[in-house]
Formats: C-alpha cells, sequence, structure tokens
C-alpha cells in the first residue's frame, strides 16, 4: 500500500524573518525506492539556525535548497523498504532526510543508530550534528586550557549548552549568555556554569566586566551583532573567538552589521577564525564515542525541546529566532 508523504518545499527565497507562505506544503504519493534505493518513516527532524542560511541564494559552504525542492533537514527515522544490501526494514538511521514524512533515495551519508542507546531525539543534539559542532569548534578551533575563561552567547541553546559542558571538563571558568531567567538558573544550578549574562535584564558589557574580571579568553559566538561587539572589549592576549553561527544577523533586511570593535584582534594578536562542522566528518566516530561516554556518565547533560507535527513546521522554525525553545529543537513527525 502506497503510503502518503506531507512534505515543504521552499517556494521562494525569505526576505527577513521566514512565513508559512515561503514553503509550499502539499500531500503526495510516497516513492517507491528503486534499485540501490531505501525508504525511511522519518520520525523527528533537527530545526537548525542553519535552515535560515539554506534558503538563501549566493555561495556558502554548502549549495542552497533549490525552490521547489524539499526544504532541507537532518532527521532520524525508521528504514520501512529497502533495495540496498546493507540496510533492512526496522533499521534506524539518521542522515539529511528533508522536511517531510518518507525519504525515498540512496542511503549515501545516512548512518545506522541504536534506539537502545539513548533515545532517537538525542542523536539529533549531543550525539548529533549539534554534538558534533560543539565537540570540534570549541577543542579544535577555541583550543581551551585549564584555567582559562569561556565565554558562551546563546548559552542555552542546543550547541552553547555542551560548549559550556566541554569548557567544564578542561578546567576552564565558564560563562554564559542567555536570555531570561530560567535560562540562565538552568545554566547555573543544572550545568555548572561559573557565571550567567541575562541579555535581556541586563547590560551585557557590564555583566562581562562583573562576571569575567581577567577577561576573555574564549569566546564561542553564536550570535554576532551587539554581543560579538561587547565581548572584543573584554578579550585577552592571544585570545581565540569561535564564529559558529551569528543568530542575531540571519533575518536582516539590510546588511549584515560587522564588529565594530574588530581592532582589539590587533591590540591583542588574537584569533577570529569560522567554524563549518563538516570540515570535521572524518573524526565524527571519536567524537561521538567520547561524547556518549560523557553522556553515560552524566559529565554532559542534553536538553531537547520537541514539538509535534511536522504541519507546525515554519512556525516551530521561528522559535529559534525569538529564543523561545530552549535546548536543542526538534520537529516530531
Amino acid at each position: 500500500m502506497t503510503q502518503s508523504n506531507r512534505r515543504f518545499l521552499l517556494a521562494k527565497r525569505p526576505v527577513g524573518a521566514v512565513r508559512r507562505d515561503d514553503f509550499t506544503f502539499e500531500t503526495v504519493p510516497a516513492e517507491a525506492p528503486a534499485a540501490g534505493q531505501i525508504q525511511v518513516r522519518n520520525l523527528y527532524l533537527s530545526l537548525d539556525p542553519a535552515m535560515r542560511g539554506w534558503m538563501n541564494e549566493g555561495k556558502s559552504y554548502i549549495p542552497p535548497v533549490a525552490l521547489g525542492q524539499v526544504m532541507r533537514a537532518l532527521g532520524v527515522g525508521e528504514v520501512v523498504a529497502s533495495n540496498h544490501p546493507d540496510y533492512k526494514p526496522g533499521d534506524q538511521v539518521s542522515g539529511a532526510l528533508g522536511v517531510q514524512d518518507y525519504f525515498t533515495g540512496d542511503p549515501q551519508g545516512l548512518h545506522k543508530i541504536d534506539p537502545r542507546l539513548a533515545p532517537l531525539p538525542r542523536y539529533l543534539s549531543a550525539l548529533g550534528m549539534t554534538g558534533m559542532t560543539a565537540y570540534f569548534a570549541l577543542l579544535e578551533v577555541g583550543q581551551p586550557k585549564a584555567g582559562d575563561t569561556v565565554v558562551i552567547s546563546g548559552a542555552a541553546g542546543a550547541v552553547g549548552s555542551i560548549v559550556g559542558q566541554i569548557a567544564k571538563l578542561k578546567g576552564c571558568h565558564v560563562v554564559g549568555i542567555a536570555g531570561g531567567a530560567q535560562k540562565c538558573q538552568y545554566l547555573k544550578d543544572e550545568l555548572g556554569f561559573d557565571g550567567v549574562i541575562d541579555y535581556k535584564a541586563e547590560d551585557v558589557l557590564a555583566g562581562l566586566k562583573r562576571e569575567c574580571s581577567k577577561g576573555v579568553d574564549v569566546y564561542f559566538d553564536n550570535v554576532g551583532g551587539e554581543i560579538l561587539d561587547a565581548v572584543l572589549t573584554r578579550i585577552n592576549f592571544k585570545a581565540r573567538i569561535v564564529i559558529c553561527g551569528a543568530i542575531s544577523q540571519y533575518n536582516n533586511k539590510e546588511a549584515v552589521k560587522g564588529p565594530a570593535n574588530y581592532l582589539a584582534l590587533l591590540v591583542n594578536r588574537a584569533r577570529m577564525e569560522g567554524f563549518v562542522v563538516m570540515d570535521h566528518a572524518k573524526d565524527y566516530g571519536k567524537a561521538a564515542q567520547e561524547m556518549a561516554g560523557w553522556l553515560a556518565t552524566g559529565k554532559v547533560k542534553s536538553k531537547e525541546d520537541v514539538v509535534d507535527g511536522l504541519e507546525t513546521f515554519p512556525e516551530t522554525l521561528l522559535k529559534l529566532f525569538s529564543g523561545e525553545n530552549f535546548g536543542k529543537l526538534v520537529l516530531k513527525v
């Protein structure tokens, strides 16, 4: 029996914040797998700030989603039909499955996961691309040393919360910037951050002076804009700034706001470096093994914010940009 496949296609390039009419929502018969292909029933989809960039036309680290194409999304699901020797019905897989009920295609780029080892949404957070981003961006680019002061913006988000915990494991003084008393309390009480700055309730620069009395050695940037500018005024000699994201700028209708205080990099002989997780793909296995060990022993905690309903995709995606999500935002199909 042919299954129905609900799916979101990119209908136009968004201007500013994403709107429902930027997509076409349709229901079509799910394609049967051809030779060498598999069919996957999607169970959970990862919603990430990077998705907003994938909708824009222009050069980037990955080709944009083409107009009329299923919106790109990472996900986890169950193989329901297979014409590929390495996959059988019942296998659980993770990879780029798209915002739809069913993925049908070549399984290249997908990998099997074990639902007995962790809840499926965790394979989209700490055990997925989120965890890999936190791990490699902090350890390879940030290069924290014991005693360093590490500041993280978007600290209660999916990547930031894991970055802070890894930095604590490495013996750093960790300060998180987040929005709202609940998120800040979570960072201190649940995740063990040494200090927090509530950007919604206080001046960020004043908070940095209070929490980072010895300056900033590593800044992990998820937001860009004014917060990046504030941190640059507090960096130490040979500081490392990791540019992981700039969520405050993604919906701009004007040009992206660059750092006004960039000369602090010159004065302090500091380094600002961009990060794309795919550059480290060959080492995912090693990182995932270490992350799984930290999770199993409680040294790292993972929080997922699961929203029900594929049909809610455009509105749920916007939670990332309003700061409504708490932890890794996941859409339950």
